[in-house]
């Protein structure tokens, strides 16, 4: 059943609810209306409180687990929350030395990446999860070498001296004076470039026929530049660490649940595709249970943000993922904070 504005809940309804909301994160057990009441923070007795739990329930914001046990929110139930009646709690300033001094680290950004992750799931108790950002290399020289009549081996050497190498195909009779007029041209006028901006200066060139090659040399140098960009395109790097943390007390009651959340890990590619989401939209997402078809079998949240260059660019995301009971008003903040930090540290 859909959630209801929270403006439709009487003052009462609304602060039952938010309590209700705020033990069962806190605890990851069903609240009872005896529970509520001994609180002293309603002036009800167990009875009447009884009477809001089942309106809540009836609304679809709450569920009984068992016909005995107190109430837990539903999907929608904490989604009408988490939009409409969570306070967010800034990180402590533990919580930000700890981050930042991960960040300050001195060492390659691969090492930053993976404490990110780290200190992700140390904090929140869930599991840390990070984007490597899409790197776009700046072409320093290019070589295209001959393996046999058919192929070719295109080494690119970046000016961050990152070498990568890719198998190319050759036409038929491709001799080795193409090869070395390709390779020639990529490193005199493409050098200093990223590769998309090496793509479009070749193809302005090829427009207005002001280009030095050959047709079978400028062929090789546009196949290999658009081979690389696809493929940059399409490499996502998923780091997660944390895993272990999903086992708490409270998982071992619901095993299946937590296999299911496990093998969604394991599928990076989807994991990926969700955060993908999070970088168009350039904003802190939160994804709650079977509101993503991902999660529909593990009932798991995901809190996730993107971190962006000192231009403003996003470059990443990074994020946790848990059990729809995490404590997202310590969460959320504690994740934009990181997005901050690690952008920082991106330059």
């Amino acid at each position: 059943m859909a959630s209801h504005p929270i403006t439709e809940l009487t003052a009462r309804a609304r602060e039952i609810f938010r309590l209700v909301v705020e033990d069962y994160l806190d605890s990851g057990q069903p609240v009872g209306s005896k529970a509520l009441a001994a609180r002293g923070d309603i002036n009800l007795s167990p009875a009447s409180i009884r009477s809001v739990l089942a309106d809540l329930e009836q609304l679809g914001l709450l569920a009984a687990p068992h016909t005995s046990a107190g109430r837990m929110p539903t999907e929608s139930g904490l989604r009408l929350f988490v939009d409409g009646m969570m306070q967010v709690a800034e990180p402590t300033a533990m919580e930000r030395a700890a981050i930042e001094a991960q960040m300050a680290r001195a060492g390659p950004i691969e090492q930053a990446l993976e404490a990110t992750s780290t200190i992700l799931s140390d904090l929140s108790g869930a599991a840390g999860m990070v984007m490597v950002p899409r790197r776009e290399p700046r072409i320093a020289q290019l070589n295209i070498v001959s393996l046999d009549a058919a192929r070719a081996l295109v080494v690119l050497v970046g000016e961050d001296g990152q070498i990568e190498n890719r198998l190319l195909d050759l036409p038929p009779g491709t001799g080795s004076a193409t090869l070395q007029r390709a390779s020639n041209y990529v490193t005199a006028r493409l050098a200093g470039r990223t590769l998309a901006e090496a793509v479009q200066v070749m193809q302005g060139e090829i427009r207005s026929n002001s280009t030095a090659l050959d047709d079978a040399s400028r062929d090789l140098v546009e196949r290999g530049l658009v081979t690389w960009t696809e493929d940059a395109s399409r490499r996502r790097v998923l780091i997660v660490r944390g895993q272990a943390n999903l086992l708490d007390e409270t998982a071992l009651g619901d095993i299946e649940r937590i296999r299911s959340l496990i093998d969604d890990l394991e599928n990076k590619q989807s994991i990926a595709d969700l955060l993908d989401s999070t970088r168009e939209a350039g904003a802190t997402r939160i994804f709650i249970g079977a509101e993503n078809r991902l999660f529909a079998l593990s009932g798991s949240s995901v809190i996730a943000a993107p971190y962006r260059d000192r231009e403003g660019r996003v470059v990443g995301v990074l994020g946790v993922i848990g059990p729809t009971r995490l404590n997202y008003a310590r969460v959320v903040p504690m994740v934009d904070f990181t997005a901050q930090s690690l952008g920082k540290r991106i330059g």
